[in-house]
């Protein structure tokens, strides 16, 4: 008995601990994601374009913008452009691209990845020499927030790179290596002066929505009102590995469910087998007093729920305190640079925690039903003989 509901509460825990870290995993690396690069991205119709690569000039009208933004599913949208370059500091150079926006760009989705220093929110001519550059890069440049650097801007006629000198304002970490290794931010009038552009040219609009789970749908309305030559694409469909990566997790979290389901039905079947054997006897004798067979049946039944109850009861108060600890203590830490979080991130939800209960006690209960019929083949006589 110790032993089968010690076997559920710890099937159950694991189920809830599971299920609360693998949803907690994919909202903040979606949420990270999504905050770093909006939800839909519009720019130039290129079918074979690198997902890293710099757009084609679209021309961004306020007309277009105001558009966009009368959709009541969308939050914002922001001017950007993108152009590759090289860092050089210290005598060590890094290639980045950059992600040039303007002064109305909304900084505070970003505020949780600044580790240091500042955004070039500042809307005079200074901010044209800044630039906020990762954690990876400045490690790797050996430079900080406040230190000089040069930019330099390959050109594609072959012409000398045009290079430029900014001050770091800024110093970011997302924990996505295909971020952290590759961006850096900065002013969209200098990437539109090195590229040669109108000043209403951008690269693409970056769109944050309300509600994430339409960005399928809203990217499909928004198509419809574009010029030709432009595309919406949702970040899911930029960032596909990322994403497919993801939805691995799933697969994870239905296999260790399933896993953990059938261990504690397997565990309380077993016991209630054991129990049958040792209690031959007695239901022999309560056979022979005039017992029906549905009645000693009931009577396992109801022993068999007692202890999945029980241990459906500690497994869900263990799982949650688990869930709680890791929560508010995060005791315990992972490889950032693998999983792209430094501690495991728990999303609890006490539907799911019921839906779990629920169900395992459901299934247990059904399963209950195979030990039980056993005792309606034990012969009185036989059983009684060999007492």
């Amino acid at each position: 008995m110790r032993i089968s509901i010690l076997a559920t509460t710890v099937s159950v825990a694991t189920m809830i601990v599971a299920l609360s870290f693998i949803n907690g995993f994919q909202d903040i690396i979606a949420d990270k994601i999504f905050g770093f690069w909006g939800h839909i991205r519009v720019m130039h119709y290129e079918p074979v374009r690198a997902t890293m690569a710099e757009e084609l000039p679209i021309l961004g009208t306020d007309s277009l913008k105001k558009l966009i933004d009368e959709n009541p599913n969308i939050e914002r949208a922001s001017r950007y452009a993108t152009r590759s370059a090289i860092l050089n500091a210290s005598g060590t150079i890094e290639g980045i691209l950059l992600k040039g926006v303007d002064s109305t760009y909304p900084f505070e989705k970003l505020d949780r990845f600044l580790i240091k220093g500042k955004w070039p929110t500042e809307k005079d001519d200074s901010t044209r020499g800044l630039v906020v550059i990762s954690e990876y890069t400045a490690r790797q440049l050996n430079v900080d927030v406040g230190k000089p650097l040069l930019i330099y801007f390959i050109q594609n006629d072959g012409t000398l790179p045009r290079i430029r000198k900014l001050i770091i304002s800024g110093i970011y970490r997302t924990g996505i290596d295909v971020y952290d290794k590759v961006y850096a931010l900065g002013n969209i009038e200098m990437i539109q002066k090195m590229n040669g552009w109108k000043k209403e040219e951008i690269g693409g609009y970056e769109i944050d929505l309300k509600n994430p789970e339409k960005m399928d749908e809203i990217a499909g309305q928004i198509f419809t009102i574009l010029p030709a030559g432009w595309n919406a694409q949702t970040l899911r469909e930029l960032s596909p590995e990322i994403f497919d990566w993801l939805g691995l997790q799933n697969t994870n979290k239905y296999i260790l469910l399933t896993l953990m389901t059938i261990v504690a039905i397997i565990n309380l079947i077993t016991c209630l087998i054991i129990l049958l054997i040792e209690r031959t006897p007695m239901i022999a004798l309560l056979k022979s007093l005039g017992a029906r067979d549905h009645l000693i049946q009931k009577v396992f039944i109801i022993y068999g729920s007692w202890i999945s109850i029980l241990g459906i009861l500690l497994g869900s108060i263990l799982g949650v305190v688990i869930c709680l600890l890791q929560k508010y203590t995060a005791f315990i830490r992972l490889n950032e640079e693998v999983y792209y979080v430094n501690a495991a991130p728990v999303s609890l939800e006490m539907s799911q925690v019921f839906l779990i209960a629920g169900a395992t006690f459901l299934v247990s209960t059904l399963m209950l039903l195979i030990p039980s019929v056993i005792s309606r083949k034990v012969n009185p006589a036989r059983a009684l003989l060999f007492k």
